[in-house]
């Protein structure tokens, strides 16, 4: 009898020569019968880790996945590499849902994704118990932990179900964003061995991580979108008010974008993610309700217009940049009453005052993040527990050769209005005092009779707002109060105000064309992949990634077993649509002798 080899499935099936740095460990340990966590980045390959050994055990694997979106993904490019895979979730009806049940029993499928919420049901795990459940899979497993940024009590349900499968399977959690305390509390929850955990590190080498604060960051995010046009990326804002905005603000000025968020219609969201997984919309504009699962590999850059709640949640969304592994970048845009809205969330929270007290000091640890001048990278290798790194040499930080101005003078006059407005109004009256503004706040306080009153006029009250955020982040200011914060003077302020110390600002960063410039050969090869997609109804990613396509162009095959030999391509993409591209390199080869 002849055992087929992981390495045979990874080739036939997946078009990959050879495993990434973890996969095949996990394998073997799964094959072994040996419940294992694997930790892996974003796009690191993790779920390789179950759909291979699927292939090769004799039985079902069950594959735990906590949003629709996922499942359909997976299992659209499940199938379209010839793998036998179905999934079950609320949008199915009792027949259908049986049906599935039932072509699971009989070892038509190999592979079944499921929801958390689904071992709810009696009903369901009587089923599953006449399935020879082979391997149990549990993406996404820092939602097991209530020391995870996403803890989910539908999770807790998972190892009892493990437990009680008759064949006993091993079970593989997978993560991308798990703290050494978050680990921790994975292995105890599923019994999983201290020696069963895999942690191949949290660097992603291909993405550059960016923060821009202190200037207009809708002046920035414009020129960044026309200077790497005709890429695609998610650009995130915490509030649907702040996605509307944004939407209304670049439609205007004819870019391609979507939106996403809880406050449009099911069919609407449906719609929008399609057009962006299909490149009909190159940008998706959304709130954190969009993207959990999304598989497109081609987003080149992720922008968050606000900061999110922690570091576990930016990582985790900016890492949906690069999933296959071409230069790609994360941008954070600061501004520091973007905290107040987390603040915010989290007071009107359910949690009790433990958890809300966590949530706030992970929050401060993502300010800490948008004002270090230490490597980003490494900042966020460090808080993961990945200590010892040295600076990764392409982030903003690493990158940073701005000239720093003397800016202690505007500092001093902001610091003194602060004081003479008796430290009782926030940022917005402060710029207006400063600006010279004749509202109607501004003269029913009287305050256009105080000594700053339009000590700034020579400046855009929108620059002096931008200023006095500057200033908070920098520790001479501080908000002080909930929902409606006034601004205080620090000591380290007082001493600028006194002329005991002085105020350094590099100048405003500028958006940059820093994303690869696609050449015509690729233009081409992705115009056929969208047409090819249009007609399957795939998204362009399933049928080839933009690695792939680009290793394609680069090789220039001219024959089935050339085309078989580029990496990302197996049998399966071959049968289906090796002669159709190399007819398209056959059309472009006389063309590129000509130039």
């Amino acid at each position: 009898m002849v055992v087929t080899q992981p390495t045979t499935i990874l080739k036939e099936k997946f078009g990959y020569d050879h495993f990434r740095t973890g996969q095949k460990q996990a394998i073997d340990r799964v094959m072994a019968g040996e419940s294992t966590l694997v930790v892996m980045p974003t796009g690191g390959g993790k779920s390789l880790c179950y759909q291979v050994p699927a292939m090769l055990l004799p039985g079902l694997t069950l594959v735990v996945s906590p949003l629709i979106a996922l499942m359909k993904d997976q299992v659209d490019a499940l199938n379209d590499n010839d793998i036998p895979a179905t999934f079950i979730n609320s949008t199915l009806d009792y027949q259908t849902i049986n049906e599935r049940l039932n072509q699971a029993k009989s070892g038509q499928i190999k592979l079944l994704y499921v929801a958390p919420e689904r071992f709810d049901n009696d009903w369901f795990v009587q089923q599953l118990a006449a399935t020879h459940v082979a391997l149990f899979a549990i993406d996404e497993a820092h939602c097991i932990s209530q020391w995870g940024h996403d803890f989910r009590p539908s999770y807790l349900n998972l190892a009892q179900v493990a437990a009680q499968l008759p064949a006993h399977p091993p079970v593989i959690a997978l993560t991308a964003t798990a703290t050494p305390r978050v680990s921790q509390d994975i292995c105890q929850r599923l019994v999983i061995p201290d020696d069963g955990v895999i942690n191949t590190g949290f660097e992603r080498d291909n993405l550059s991580f960016k923060v821009v604060r202190h200037q207009d960051e809708d002046r920035y995010l414009l020129d960044y979108l026309k200077l790497n046009a005709d890429q695609s990326g998610i650009i995130y804002a915490s509030t649907r008010k702040e996605v509307d905005r944004l939407y209304t603000f670049l439609e205007h000025k004819k870019l391609p974008v979507a939106k996403y968020h809880a406050g449009m219609t099911e069919k609407q969201r449906a719609t929008n993610q399609e057009d962006f997984l299909f490149d009909r919309k190159l940008i998706m504009i959304a709130t954190n309700a969009f993207g959990m699962g999304i598989d497109k590999s081609n987003v080149r850059f992720v922008i968050h217009a606000q900061i999110p709640k922690d570091l576990e949640s930016y990582y985790q969304e900016a890492g949906r940049a690069g999933r296959d592994g071409l230069p790609s970048e994360a941008i954070l845009l600061f501004k520091p009453q973007d905290l107040q809205v987390q603040r915010f969330f989290i007071d009107q929270s359910e949690g009790d005052e433990a958890h809300k007290q966590r949530q706030y000091d992970k929050l401060k640890t993502m300010e800490r993040y948008a004002n270090t001048d230490q490597c980003l990278q490494q900042f966020i290798l460090d808080y993961f527990g990945q200590t010892g790194t040295k600076p990764c040499g392409r982030c903003s930080n690493c990158l940073d050769d701005r000239e720093s101005v003397d800016v202690t003078i505007d500092a001093q006059k902001v610091l003194s209005c602060v004081v003479r407005l008796h430290e009782r109004f926030g940022k917005g009256v402060v710029a207006q005092v400063l600006a010279g503004a004749h509202n109607q706040r501004v003269l029913s306080f009287h305050l256009d009779q105080l000594s700053t009153y339009g000590l700034m006029q020579n400046r855009r009250q929108r620059d002096i707002t931008t200023f006095i955020d500057f200033l908070t982040a920098g520790g001479y200011l501080e908000t002080r109060g909930g929902q409606y914060p006034t601004l205080g003077l620090t000591a380290k302020g007082a001493e600028v105000l006194r002329g005991q110390a002085t105020v350094f600002q590099k100048t405003a960063q500028k958006a940059k064309q820093t994303l690869e410039v696609d050449d015509t050969i690729f233009q081409e090869l992705r115009s056929t992949r969208r047409q090819l997609a249009e007609q399957q109804h795939l998204p362009p990613y399933m049928i080839f990634s933009d690695k792939t396509l680009k290793a394609i162009g680069s090789a220039m095959p001219q024959t089935m077993d050339e085309f078989l030999a580029v990496k990302g391509v197996g049998q399966a993409k071959l049968d289906k649509y090796g002669q159709i591209f190399l007819d398209v390199l056959k059309a472009i080869q006389p063309a590129k002798a000509q130039s």
